[in-house]
């Protein structure tokens, strides 16, 4: 029936009433919703949740991991030495080579294939939890709050403009509900929804009104879980910063590629001419005397050699660096209280410039009380005495109170506290009402709702149009309190008598919204006007478009309720400021509370000259023109009264003078301005579903400190990509010069390709995952923003990277051409003194990265071990790295091609690591100019980035 939409079935079972006696439910009091209860309505019409498709197996990773083009090409290297080292040294001890390649290509694969694997699983988690929503159903008469797996059919839910519809269902009384099914049927139309057309579908956003609703089908028997089951949301997102890092990746492996065949080129020149020579001084290759069979496996040592030049090139660790951060970042993030949406998010918030931060929920608690109340025509202290007020008065207000509203009151049968529901604005309305006396059930029985104008964030206020048993009709409106009043042209005073509103009891009320606005209290008015039958529609179509009449009001009361600053914002606000990140207030509030509200807050001063255009009213600069706005927009700090619309205005003005624009909102109107930021940020609790959709993060708290800490994680993700580039990179320059001039100078390397691999292994994946896993610092939050035209590797980073990768190149190539007189190897063996003196160049590299890696923790500051304590996973890596290493020179060397160290050899290869620590401290003392390689890698960083700006 639902889901063919078929109203002739629904009408021959006795409509929505037949209908939840068939499924044994109250449409006012829900469900009884006890354990058994729910059992038995899983158990016979299914659960809200539907399979999904299970994501990529583990050995979808390691298949796709063994794809890369260099591991192909050492592949072919590893069967190439295998074949060439049994031949010439014979089985026994000719695999060694080939098997170690084999090996640690294997290992590269699974190593990459497991990290891919468990970044998968955690986003796959992160998306189940950003699909569990939470929602109000009605069970025993009262609102619970479940999870959208839990609701079942026959459940009653309450629907407000912004949420999601949870289910399959019929509609059982809406006001001017209207749904968006455009992610049902395709077409973004907004149908009206009544009881000629009751038929709610899962999935579908309420676009505007309010209503109830009765769930018929949950799970895979709605249409959405149909088609949910039938796909896999896609978790292979590339950030921008993944982009631009593998284009760089790509280009360093492009000059990488050109280098190792210049050397092939140049080897192969110098073999086939003579010139070639091994170890002891003899040519390897003679024309016309050296057999065919020694030819070729001349070739392919020289063929090795290149090879092992372009695994030293490409820097694969890059793009997996990202990876391991985002990850790491996301899951910190959760524990902040911020659900990541968007992976690319992480970075952008790293270079948000300026923060535009709703007022209530987000700088203050959201939990609102009605201190201040002028009912009558005069002050009421405390705001609840209701002897102050006559009868008729205080039945009117309590009616309005009762009636006008979205919330409710649950009285437990047993007997116990209140339990009061709805918006915070609203819970504090009720709670007033009733300790004035209200019985929130007898009230609304007493009374028939006709028509309901929910309330709108355009407008700022709601009404409700009553029919009186008497058959008068009676409209109650309830909102901003200047607004409301405006419309006012009476009042009731303290003897029930109706007074006309002149001016200067105007000017009394208006001087009453300031006093408590200038306390930042929120104002809210009260007021009601009565009305004819026959002027109301009849027929239910004409009903629904009936706009409520909302003149000539009579004032019932003006109430003010607090609603305290958060106690940890003004620290939030300050440290933004000092972190170059301008806070901007935009509320629906009026002005005086919205400045009293930001003094509160710090975001403006007390010396601040708080006027236009610095606090501003949403009105006026909505009527600015373009060029105005653009002009103006930066001294903005505080807009009152802003409807949705003057906040995306906002946000469009400063991203057009080059802002990094990070935006909060929570209702379904802020959806453009979330969308049309770099950064839209909804809140957890508050939001609707509508907000969260359009933005990029959930603030899970609604909390403007959860705010900040994503800002720290966003620079963090930043701060630790670029440490792993310097580190990266260091290593790649230092290995590439040292093998190219080694090769072209003597035909060798002192770095073989199982030593490269082992480098690799361990600086790209666990020097990866050491310096990814950085905690954010203060000292982040002491500088400024990273642009938009900023480039990745900064002229600080040049200057650490050159001085490193100029020490290892210096040091290493003085130990490799005269390493055997330095460390007095000249009476060895020839072949075993070269062996030594490649594990020393090899062990003092690999220590070289060890220290270095500590100097890459802090790449602009000169303390590098603040905080490194508190990091034991870096701590841990750096062990485990060292105890490795270790293993290698001294328990498997044959497998690495070297041999086993003495002392003095060690202390020689610690030494050198070691000074890279004061070289680095020592580097830091020098300038920085800008250097035309820092202009043509700004430049090419900038192309290589496809959703940049620029581009």
């Amino acid at each position: 029936m639902t889901r063919d939409h078929k109203l002739e079935f629904l009408e021959q079972i006795g409509g929505i009433k037949g209908l939840s006696d068939i499924l044994k439910t109250n449409i006012e009091k829900g469900i009884y919703g006890d354990d058994a209860d729910l059992l038995k309505r899983k158990n016979a019409f299914g659960s809200n949740t539907y399979p999904q498709k299970k994501g990529r197996s583990f050995w979808m990773f390691l298949w796709e991991a063994w794809q890369d083009l260099t591991l192909i090409i050492l592949m072919v290297a590893a069967v190439a030495s295998l074949v060439l080292g049994i031949k010439t040294e014979g089985i026994k001890e000719g695999w060694y080579d080939g098997a170690s390649i084999a090996f640690a290509v294997i290992l590269v694969i699974v190593v990459t294939a497991v990290s891919d694997y468990k970044q998968s699983l955690q986003f796959q988690n992160l998306n189940e939890e950003k699909r569990n929503i939470h929602m109000e159903v009605i069970r025993g008469g009262k609102r619970v709050n479940v999870s959208i797996y839990d609701i079942v059919v026959g459940d009653v839910v309450p629907l407000n403009i912004g949420d999601q519809v949870p289910a399959d269902g019929i509609l059982i009384t809406g006001h001017s509900l209207a749904i968006d099914e455009s992610s049902m049927t395709g077409e973004s139309k907004i149908v009206h929804k009544s009881s000629r057309e009751p038929f709610l579908m899962s999935g579908c956003k309420v676009a505007d009104g309010s209503g109830t609703m009765l769930v018929t089908s949950v799970g895979i028997n709605t249409e959405w879980g149909l088609l949910m089951a039938s796909i896999s949301e896609d978790t292979g997102e590339e950030t921008p910063l993944q982009v631009r890092l593998n284009g760089v990746a790509t280009f360093i492996g492009i000059v990488g590629l050109t280098v190792a065949l210049l050397v092939l080129v140049v080897l192969m020149i110098r073999f086939f001419t003579g010139h070639g020579k091994d170890p002891d001084g003899k040519i390897r290759f003679k024309a016309g005397k050296t057999s065919v069979s020694d030819a070729v496996d001349g070739a392919i040592k020289i063929l090795t050699v290149a090879v092992t030049i372009v695994v030293v090139a490409v820097p694969e660790g890059l793009p997996l660096a990202v990876t391991l951060t985002l990850a790491y970042s996301m899951r910190k993030m959760m524990a902040d209280k911020a659900l990541v949406r968007r992976l690319s998010a992480c970075e952008t918030m790293g270079s948000a410039t300026t923060i535009c931060s709703d007022k209530t929920g987000t700088l203050t608690l959201n939990q609102m009380t009605v201190v201040d109340a002028y009912v009558g025509g005069k002050k009421v202290d405390p705001p609840e005495n209701k002897s102050q007020l006559s009868p008729k008065l205080l039945s009117l207000l309590i009616e309005g109170i009762a009636q006008n509203t979205n919330g409710s009151v649950f009285i437990p049968e047993g007997g116990g506290d209140l339990e009061v529901s709805g918006s915070p604005t609203e819970k504090a309305i009720l709670v007033w009402g009733v300790k004035m006396g209200m019985n929130f059930d007898a009230v609304r029985s007493e009374s028939t709702v006709i028509h309901v104008f929910p309330f709108n964030s355009q407008k700022k206020r709601g009404g409700v149009a009553l029919q009186l048993p008497d058959s008068e009709v009676r409209i109650h409106w309830k909102g901003a309190a200047e607004i409301v009043l405006s419309s006012c042209t009476a009042y009731i005073d303290g003897n029930d008598d109706i007074i006309p509103m002149d001016d200067e009891k105007a000017l009394l009320f208006k001087k009453a919204i300031e006093d408590m606005a200038a306390s930042s209290l929120r104002c809210i008015a009260i007021a009601y006007r009565s009305y004819e039958m026959d002027k109301v529609p009849v027929g239910e179509e004409e009903l629904s478009r009936w706009s409520l009449p909302e003149d000539d009001l009579v004032l019932l009361a003006i109430i003010g309720l607090k609603d305290p600053c958060r106690p940890s914002v003004k620290e939030a606000v300050q440290l933004c400021q000092s972190a170059g990140v301008k806070v901007r207030m935009v509320t629906g509030d009026n002005l005086q509370t919205a400045r009293a509200i930001a003094l509160e807050c710090g975001i403006l001063g007390l010396d601040e000259d708080a006027v236009e255009p610095t606090l501003i009213e949403g009105r006026v600069f909505r009527e600015y023109s373009v060029e105005e706005r653009e002009k103006h927009v930066e001294k903005i700090l505080v807009m009152g009264r802003s409807s949705p619309n003057d906040k995306l205005l906002l946000v469009q003005a400063l991203r057009k003078k080059g802002h990094v624009v990070a935006v909060t909102g929570d209702g379904t109107n802020d959806a453009p301005a979330l969308h049309e930021a770099d950064i839209g940020l909804s809140m957890g609790i508050q939001g609707t579903e509508v907000a969260k959709e359009s933005s990029d993060i959930i603030i899970l708290d609604d909390n403007f400190a959860s705010v900040v800490k994503v800002v720290r994680w966003g620079r963090s993700v930043y701060a630790n990509i670029q440490k792993f580039i310097q580190f990266q990179l260091t290593v790649n320059v230092a290995a590439l010069i040292i093998n190219v001039v080694a090769a072209i100078s003597s035909g060798d390397v002192p770095l073989n390709a199982v030593q490269l691999l082992w480098v690799n292994l361990i600086m790209d994946t666990l020097g990866a995952l050491a310096l990814a896993t950085e905690p954010p610092t203060d000292h982040l939050m002491h500088r400024s923003p990273v642009g938009r035209r900023e480039p990745l590797i900064t002229n600080i980073m040049w200057r650490n990277l050159l001085i490193q990768a100029a020490y290892q190149v210096t040091v290493l190539l003085i130990l490799n051409f005269r390493g055997k007189s330095l460390l007095d190897l000249k009476h060895d063996n020839a072949e075993y003194a070269n062996k030594v003196k490649n594990t020393i160049i090899f062990n003092s590299f690999v220590l070289c990265q060890i220290f270095n890696e500590f100097n890459a923790r802090k790449p602009d500051e000169v303390n590098i071990f603040e905080g490194i304590t508190k990091n034991h996973l870096f701590m841990g890596i750096v062990a485990v790295t060292l105890i490795l290493q270790i293993i290698i020179i001294e328990f498997i060397g044959k497998f690495t091609s070297t041999v086993k160290l003495n002392w003095k050899q060690w202390l020689v290869s610690v030494a050198i690591g070691f000074i890279s620590w004061p070289l680095a401290f020592v580097g830091k003392l020098i300038p920085v100019p800008e250097t035309p390689l820092h202009k043509f890698f700004l430049r090419f960083s900038r192309h290589t980035n496809p959703q940049s700006t620029e581009t």
